[in-house]
């Protein structure tokens, strides 16, 4: 039996589902309109652009378990020795942004498909939810190992939050633009006092099932535009005696860069710094590299 919400199909939606009878849960993402509009802000070359691509889709997904308005997640790659010294992306209420800061010519030197280590070096990844409801900030920081950044983002949850995880992650680049798509799957925390917690079971049965379905899922399903986000669902757990879906967020570009916005930060600093930050026509130029905007700024 499949319950369902409302349709998601198309892109620029989340997909949340749950099957009850094996204690997890899942997310289902497929970008397109407003990863293109991300990926345009800048002349990334196309491993960045595959990269930033892979971790709009993990943002998204991450994201979208955030239960509370205002409550936003953030993902941050910091690097040591790598060609990408900066990776950041961050979700709050639907809206995904991303930005990375790279060295064109010595990524011109690795060829067209470097490897994860290739482009971070000695790399970590911060995952930080900044929770509205109750001003509260959890971080988990984990080493960028493996061959995606799903995977590192698998292993902050089985490190920082002990739940079983699993991400993937599909990429496929057309004439009209970049499609990206993705399914989270979590094993629920099912715990009370003085009963073990079947997350940190780390060979439960139930788990190791829809693991294995999970991972049978092709990049192709997860890219492709005519197949509905509930079609995928349904072609990896229908022998589930039961699906319940729930429609997600609509997915738009989240750059919250506004004169506005700026002319409050700036008012904290003290006004001997602002006066240095001044050109010569008075004005303190503010350069948003979510979006490759600059803003003239006159306090």
């Amino acid at each position: 039996m499949i319950e369902q919400a409302q349709p998601s199909t198309g892109f620029d939606q989340l997909l949340h589902f749950t099957l009850p009878d094996r204690d997890a849960r899942g997310r289902v993402v497929r970008l397109g309109p407003v990863l293109d509009t991300i990926l345009s802000a800048h002349s990334y070359p196309a491993p960045i652009r595959c990269i930033l691509a892979e971790a709009l889709v993990v943002t998204a997904l991450l994201g979208s378990l955030l239960k509370d308005q205002g409550s936003q997640m953030t993902v941050q790659a910091q690097t040591k020795g790598g060609v990408i010294d900066l990776l950041v992306c961050d979700y709050r209420d639907g809206e995904v942004r991303g930005y990375v800061r790279h060295d064109r010519a010595r990524l011109d030197e690795l060829g067209p498909t470097p490897s994860l280590f290739a482009l971070f070096g000695e790399g970590y990844l911060a995952i930080t939810f900044d929770l509205a409801a109750t001003g509260q900030r959890y971080q988990g920081v984990v080493p960028l190992e493996g061959n995606s950044l799903a995977e590192a983002c698998e292993s902050y949850f089985f490190q920082s939050e002990q739940v079983r995880t699993l991400i993937r992650v599909g990429l496929h680049n057309t004439p009209s633009g970049c499609v990206a798509g993705g399914m989270l799957l979590q094993h629920l925390p099912e715990g009370e006092e003085g009963r073990e917690r079947l997350h940190v079971q780390l060979d439960h049965p139930e788990w190791e099932h829809v693991s294995i379905l999970g991972r049978s899922v092709k990049d192709e399903e997860l890219v492709d535009p005519a197949l509905d986000l509930e079609t995928v669902v349904w072609r990896l757990f229908h022998e589930e005696p039961e699906i319940r879906i729930e429609g997600g967020p609509i997915l738009t570009r989240g750059c919250r860069c506004t004169i506005t916005h700026y002319q409050d930060i700036l008012s904290r600093f003290a006004p001997a710094d602002r006066e240095d930050m001044k050109n010569d026509d008075g004005l303190i130029i503010v350069d948003c590299a979510f979006c490759s905007r600059e803003f003239e700024i006159d306090l």
